[in-house]
C-alpha cells in the first residue's frame, strides 16, 4: 500500500512552449489522491509563473486511464468528519479544478481509457478534450453512497448543462466516447493510438497563434458567460490588441504572405 502512495505523483514536463501535466498513479488507473490534488494545484501555479509557455496538455500516465476517479481507500481518513471532508473537497479538489479553469493558458486534455469521477471533473475543466475511441466516462458514485461536491460539479455543469450532469449522476452509467462526444463532454474523438499525437497537433496549432490573443479569447469567453453586459471600459479593453507588437506582426505577415513570428508582446 505504501509503495502505491510513493508511486503516485503529478509530473510536469516543459518543452517548446508546451507544459505537459501527467496524472501518475499506475497501480490504481491514475486515481487521484490528496497528494496528487495538491500536486496538480502546484503544477498549475508553476505554469502560471512561466512566461515562455503557450499551452498546457493534461494526460494520464500510460494508455489505460486518464484517471479512474479519486482514491476511494483514502476517503475513510480524508472524509472522517465534515470538517475533514470540507477541507479535502473544497481546498484540495475544488481548489485544483478551479486552478485548471482559471489557467490563463489554453488547456488540452488528452484522454485514453478510463475518465471517471475526479478524472472526468479534471477533463471537464480543460478548454479542449480529445479522447480515444475506447475511452470511458462517468461518475458512478450513487453506488458508493456519496454525492458529488457542488464545487466539483460546477465545471461539468458549465460544460454540459444540467440534463447531462443529472443523467450521469442519477443513473451512474458509464458512457462511451461517442456518447460523451454527442452529449458535449468532448471536443473530438480519434483512434486510440492517435490521441497523444492529436493533442500535440492541437497544442502546436494553439502555439502558432498569438499568445496574448489566446489569453484574451479565454478571458472574454469567461467574462461573457457571467451574463452581465459589458461596460464601456470593457468594450474599449477588447481592442487592447491594437497596441501590441503581435498585432502589427500578424497583419504584416498576412499582407506579405509569410509566417508570423509572435513574441507575446
Amino acid at each position: 500500500m505504501r509503495a502505491h502512495t510513493m508511486d503516485s505523483k503529478i509530473s510536469l514536463d516543459l518543452a517548446d512552449g508546451i507544459a505537459t501535466i501527467t496524472l501518475h498513479n499506475p497501480a490504481k488507473l491514475n486515481a487521484v489522491n490528496a497528494a496528487m490534488w495538491r500536486g496538480l494545484s502546484a503544477a498549475l501555479k508553476h505554469v502560471a509563473e512561466n512566461e515562455a509557455l503557450r499551452c498546457v496538455i493534461l494526460r494520464g500516465a500510460g494508455e489505460d486511464a486518464f484517471a479512474a476517479g479519486g482514491n476511494i481507500e483514502e476517503f475513510l481518513t480524508v472524509r472522517a468528519t465534515v470538517d475533514d471532508a470540507l477541507h479535502y473537497h473544497e481546498e484540495l479538489v475544488a481548489g485544483a479544478l478551479e486552478a485548471i479553469r482559471n489557467c490563463a493558458l489554453p488547456t488540452v486534455a488528452a484522454i485514453r481509457g478510463a475518465c471517471i469521477g475526479g478524472g472526468l471533473e479534471i477533463a471537464g475543466c480543460c478548454d479542449i478534450r480529445i479522447a480515444g475511441e475506447s475511452s470511458r466516462f462517468g461518475a458512478p458514485i450513487n453506488r458508493l453512497g456519496f454525492s458529488m461536491y457542488p464545487g466539483e460539479m460546477a465545471g461539468l455543469l458549465a460544460l454540459a448543462g444540467p440534463a447531462v450532469v443529472l443523467e450521469i449522476l442519477l443513473e451512474g452509467r458509464i458512457l462511451t466516447a461517442r456518447e460523451a462526444l454527442q452529449k458535449g463532454l468532448l471536443s473530438r474523438v480519434v483512434d486510440d493510438e492517435k490521441v497523444f499525437d492529436e493533442a500535440a497537433a492541437c497544442a502546436a496549432r494553439i502555439c502558432a497563434g498569438a499568445p496574448l490573443v489566446a489569453r484574451w479569447h479565454k478571458q472574454w469567453v469567461k467574462r461573457l458567460m457571467t451574463g452581465v453586459p459589458l461596460d464601456e471600459a470593457e468594450k474599449r479593453a477588447a481592442f487592447d490588441f491594437l497596441s501590441t507588437d503581435d498585432y502589427r506582426e500578424g497583419l504584416d505577415a498576412f499582407l506579405n504572405k509569410r509566417t508570423p513570428r509572435f513574441t507575446g508582446r
